[in-house]
């Protein structure tokens, strides 16, 4: 079978597109000078551009020493070619895939995994269901640590692209990611705030805490291990393994890593920072959060030095980690009586894709959804600014024969050409008596139809709606229905913005406990759609929101949102997505594949929203 690179679905290797997306199979489009090259090709035959992705392939020995192989280039199976062969043998080289459109060596691993016994521990490795699982398929040790990982602390993890066992070695081929900058070469930039060292080094303490549960506590040791992606997020450019024959590192090792970074950057240490330096490195603070309540300590005590300004100088807010939620770092006003301030964002960029499946018990797809959005760059020597915004819409129709995909589409359609008209200074988001005016108009128009259909023996049509308007980082959402949004953050997980319009719901709001609301038969049973009725019986819940963070947004239908699926699994198949290099279109369609399998009784219909931004220095 041939993989879409694009949507990932399985093709016939007689193929040249893909059946579900159209995208070739054979060729794929240089980016340096759009002509078109061979999947399997190296180089772009006609600017000599590498097209190929770089991968690194490195080999970690199984055996005891006196009984290892040399490891040799020639080693690494057909597919996985060197870029420069290396003169002696090596464990690690630089290699390109002349195969990326087949399922890799892991991948057929997993697809063949029959349940067999757990295979016996390989490696000096954490007891953990997910590590026995990976054992069970037949991962080498090297290898479980970057799937397991991979989960919970991506995008720091490399991703695993493939690994297999030959000749007492295992073998694992990984993301390239030596030319991500250094931590330490951005640690002395004069354009990082103390705040985000603050944030690294805190994310130190978290990452630190996983990896020992791997034996990899030298991936945080190294100072060429420790990259920065696009986003600025901590990463490692691999996972480097503790030595099996000395006792796992001590805390203070990670302190001693700390002075490097200042002491190597040049950057000046304030008091409390240097003594947590000194702590830390001398061993006397010996947990994981003991450090971070000293982070915590430090913010405060700078909060309190800067609460009195000078003559020459205006108080600067300062990071403070809460201590109801380490992990979240606000800024505050000088002074206990002044409020809590918000560290002022501006937009740095707005993508979405959006993507739509029939299910696998409907015989027609009756949701709909739309997208619209604008964007206007301003850049000159001095300033770059970008002001976009963004119209989404998702709609879940229902009726008897095409009623419902005809009710859907007419929503869509009548909801965006209305904005087209009542949307016109872009730089702001219409007020809600705007917004709920559109939606009205939507309903009376669908009621129309449905009074007009009923006079000739037509049975009547509706659709949920679920509506989202960007302007910068600012949104409005609207809804009616059960179609949900959904938020999701880095630093706090997954939230449902909406609250669905059913039964059991208004019984909660009327104060039912939740079990005997979602107990009655009729629970789920909704309590107001756009269309079956006049618009005395629809009522938009509307709320506009200001982000601070990078944010993606996920409006769906409930074959998607049905069963917890995003509350569950919102880490693996969503978290990624708000990375700037993650594709969109290919994030969508595999939500909306893991949907049909979790789900697959209904119509599935997703649209992701990434809000990229960045401090605006213009207000400080």
């Amino acid at each position: 079978m041939i993989v879409c690179p694009e949507c990932q679905f399985e093709n016939p290797e007689a193929n040249k597109f893909c059946q579900r997306c159209g995208s070739s199979l054979v060729t794929q489009t240089c980016p340096i000078c759009d002509s078109e090259v061979s999947w399997t090709a190296k180089d772009c035959p006609e600017c000599g551009a590498m097209v190929a992705q770089e991968w690194l392939a490195i080999a970690y020995p199984l055996q005891p020493e006196s009984e290892q192989t040399p490891f040799s280039p020639l080693d690494l199976s057909e597919r996985y070619q060197a870029l420069v062969p290396p003169e002696t043998p090596t464990s690690e080289i630089r290699v390109w895939d002349s195969q990326p459109l087949q399922k890799t060596y892991l991948e057929t691993l997993i697809e063949q995994q029959d349940g067999s016994e757990t295979a016996a521990a390989t490696g000096p490795i954490a007891d953990d269901p997910n590590i026995e699982f990976w054992r069970q398929v037949g991962v080498c040790d090297p290898a479980i640590p970057y799937l397991v990982l991979q989960e919970s602390l991506s995008p720091a993890i490399p991703v695993l692209q493939d690994t297999w066992q030959k000749e007492g070695h295992g073998m694992i081929v990984v993301e390239h990611r030596a030319d991500w900058d250094l931590l330490i070469e951005a640690w002395g930039s004069e354009a990082i705030p103390f705040s985000q060292l603050l944030y690294w080094l805190d994310e130190t303490l978290r990452l630190w805490s996983e990896l020992a549960k791997f034996h990899c506590c030298q991936s945080l040791l190294t100072d060429e291990n420790l990259r920065l992606d696009e986003d600025q997020l901590l990463c490692f450019a691999l996972l480097l393994p503790d030595p099996a024959d000395q006792a796992a590192p001590p805390l203070s090792e990670l302190g001693q890593l700390w002075k490097r970074l200042f002491a190597e950057s040049g950057r000046t240490l304030y008091g409390p920072m240097l003594t947590l330096l000194e702590r830390l490195g001398e061993g006397e603070i010996e947990t994981v959060d003991q450090a971070r309540t000293e982070l915590q300590a430090i913010a405060r005590q700078q909060e309190i030095e800067e609460a009195t300004p000078t003559a020459d100088n205006d108080p600067t807010p300062e990071p403070v980690s809460t201590e109801e939620d380490p992990d979240k770092m606000v800024y505050r006003g000088m002074g206990d009586d002044m409020p809590t301030v918000v560290l002022p964002m501006q937009l740095l960029s707005l993508s979405d894709a959006g993507f739509t499946d029939i299910g696998q018990q409907r015989d027609h797809n009756e949701d709909h959804f739309g997208i619209e959005t604008s964007t206007v760059r301003r850049e000159n020597v001095m300033s770059k600014h970008v002001q976009s915004n963004g119209l989404y819409i998702v709609c879940d129709g229902m009726g008897g024969h095409a009623a419902g995909e005809v009710a859907s589409a007419m929503a869509v359609e009548t909801l965006q050409q209305y904005f087209q008209t009542h949307w016109s200074d872009r730089s702001q988001l219409p007020d809600e008596d705007t917004i709920r005016e559109g939606i009205l108009i939507t309903n009376e128009k669908l009621y129309s139809v449905n009074m007009k259909n009923a006079r000739s023996g037509s049975g009547r049509m509706g659709t949920t709606l679920v509506m989202v308007l960007v302007s910068d980082i600012n949104i409005a959402i609207a809804h009616v229905g059960d179609s949900r949004v959904y938020r999701i953050t880095r630093k706090h997980g997954v939230e449902q913005l909406t609250v669905d319009h059913e039964v059991g719901q208004r019984e909660i709001l009327r104060g039912v406990d939740p079990q005997d609301a979602y107990a009655r038969p009729d629970a789920y049973q909704l309590t107001q759609v756009l269309g079956p009725r006049d618009n005395d019986y629809v009522h938009p819940d509307v709320q506009f929101i200001e982000l601070n963070e990078d944010t993606l947004l996920l409006l769906c239908s409930d074959g998607i949102s049905d069963n917890d699926l995003i509350e569950q699994h919102y880490a693996t198949y969503l978290t990624p997505l708000i990375a700037s290099k993650a594709n969109l279109d290919s994030g969508i369609i595999d939500l909306v594949d893991f949907a049909n399998e979790f789900n697959g009784h209904d119509n599935i219909t997703g649209v992701v929203i990434r809000i990229k931004m960045r401090p605006n220095a213009d207000q400080f």
